[in-house]
Formats: C-alpha cells, structure tokens, sequence
C-alpha cells in the first residue's frame, strides 16, 4: 500500500475537518471518503458510511416535491455519467430520523489521464440560507406590493414592463398594456371619506384580478390609478379584455355607510410598439385613458379609436 505524504495528509486533513459535508464516490457510487462534517450533519460515522452505496439510500435526498433523488435522479450519478457539476437542494434523512435541509453540490473526480473515476458531493446544511431565502421573498413582496389593495405596486409594475420589453425586442413576444383611472374618485372621498374611498379601490382591484386571464398582471400606478400588463395579444383580444373589465366595474356595487354606490373608470388601451421604451408605452396609455375621460368617462380608448376621432 502506498504509504501518505505530508502533503496528502494536509489534504485529508483540511478536508476531514470542513465545516461542510464531503463525500466520495467510485463510479459505483461506493462512498470511499466521509469526513467529520458529514459525520455531523447527517449523525452518521464514517466507518458506517465507507464502503456503502449511494443507491443503499441511507441519506433518502428528498426535494421539495417529494422526489427521492438516491433511487431516481441521483445528481451523482448524473455528474458521473457526463461529468458536470450540478447543485440541488434537498432534505436528507439525519441518523436519528428526521429531515435535514441541505445544500448539495457534485463534481467529478477525474484521474491523470482525465478519465472520471468518481465524483465528490459537498453539503451544508442550508436551513439559515432557507429562512434567509424565505425572508428576502417576504421583503421583496412588501417593497414591490402596494399595501391597500395587494396587487403589485409602481416599482413592480415597471419591472414587469421592462422584461415585457424586453421579450418583445428579443423575441417578438406581443403585450398590451391597458391604463384605468377611476372616475370621479376625488367625489367618492369628498362625499364618503378616504376609509370608503379606499373600499372602492380594493372592490376595483378585486374585479381586475377575478376578470383578467391568469397570465396577466395588473397593479397599483398610483392613487386612484391602475395597470394591467396583457400578454401574448393582437388588438382584438386587447380590446375585448378592456372592455370586459370595464362592464364588469361598472356593474359593481360597493356597500358604503348602510348604502351602496357604482364607480365606473375610463380605460386607456395600447399594444407595444417597435421602438417602445417604459416611458413611451405608458404615456401613450396614459393619453388613451384621458381621451376616454374627455369622451365622457367609463368608457375605453384605443389607438384605432383615437386616430379615426
């Protein structure tokens, strides 16, 4: 048996002591190396682990939608077959039975002829990178939510646009936007105040959201006045959406103070054009929905409409 060098020791050494699991493997998935930290995440000792397989399915890798990846989908095997490095998360199975959140990464072993002879798989445990994950999905739902109604707010509304754009650019991928400002809502708050005013604005956004397609996406501009990003539309579709959202408003009731009032909004309607940046689409929306008000209000404009007037 050849004996270590000092240097190999070092190695091992480093290695035995990472504050991350690793583990190796031949090309039969046979575990020939586990150090300390993998000892510590998954309870299980290394004299346990040498010599078993990955498909023995000690450590049972779980993902999120219950797929076992030891039996089926083992990254691994799939690093071992074409030699890419890949990355997952996944639970495994901890000694003492109940679920570890990890964070996996696999590479192959390659040897001095550049033929693979095994693969390496590095884990931590990733539950503060969940709840850290998690926290930012919470933060990024506040700041781009508008905190009255739900939908998305300005900030969101112009990311969303600009990749709409984007697409369009790209990939010739049509989108409509339609621009509505509630009529009278200035009247509404005056009369009622602005606690009834802001019931209207949320009885506004649940018509948008329950009568818009679910791949589209509608949100707050400002004050009394919304969006709605429509996608993959030619003018037709565009108008009949508009429309619709326009009937059905119109047709609502919101309880107020013991009695019941109707709002109406004049809708603007555009499809994207070639040379369209965020400021021109909405602008030219924007100018639809006020040719609308000018028309007598509850009422939708487009750009055909508006070139024939």
């Amino acid at each position: 048996m050849k004996k270590s060098s000092p240097e190999d020791q070092f190695h091992k050494s480093l290695v035995d002591n990472l504050y991350d699991g690793v583990y190796f493997v031949d090309t039969e998935r046979r575990i020939t190396y586990w150090n300390k930290g993998a000892e510590r995440i998954t309870g299980r000792m290394a004299e346990e682990m040498i010599g078993r397989f990955c498909q023995d399915n000690i450590l049972d890798h779980v993902t999120h939608d219950g797929h076992h990846l030891c039996t089926g989908g083992c990254p691994l095997l799939a690093t071992i077959t074409d030699s890419e490095p890949r990355e997952a998360e996944v639970h495994l199975r901890h000694a003492d039975g109940y679920r570890v959140p990890v964070l996996i990464r696999t590479s192959p072993i390659f040897d001095e002829e550049h033929k693979v002879i095994g693969a390496v798989e590095i884990f931590s445990n990733s539950q503060s990178l969940f709840r850290m994950k998690r926290r930012v999905d919470e933060l990024e739902q506040a700041v781009h939510r508008d905190t009255l109604t739900g939908v998305g707010n300005r900030k969101l509304l112009e990311i969303k646009i600009d990749t709409a754009l984007r697409e369009y650019h790209e990939h010739q991928i049509p989108f409509g936007l339609l621009f509505l400002d509630i009529d009278h809502f200035k009247t509404v708050n005056d009369t009622y105040g602005h606690q009834e005013g802001d019931r209207v604005l949320q009885s506004t956004v649940r018509n948008m959201t329950e009568h818009l397609r679910d791949t589209d996406v509608c949100g707050r501009w400002g004050g009394e006045e919304f969006i709605a990003i429509l996608y993959n539309v030619n003018l037709k579709n565009l108008c009949q959406i508009a429309e619709k959202l326009r009937a059905m408003i119109a047709s609502s009731i919101v309880n107020i103070n013991g009695g019941q009032i109707s709002v109406t909004v004049s809708i603007g309607a555009t499809l994207v054009h070639d040379m369209d940046t965020l400021h021109t689409i909405i602008e030219r929306a924007d100018q639809l929905m006020y040719r609308s008000k000018q028309s007598g209000r509850n009422r939708v404009t487009t750009e055909a409409q508006s070139a024939s007037t």
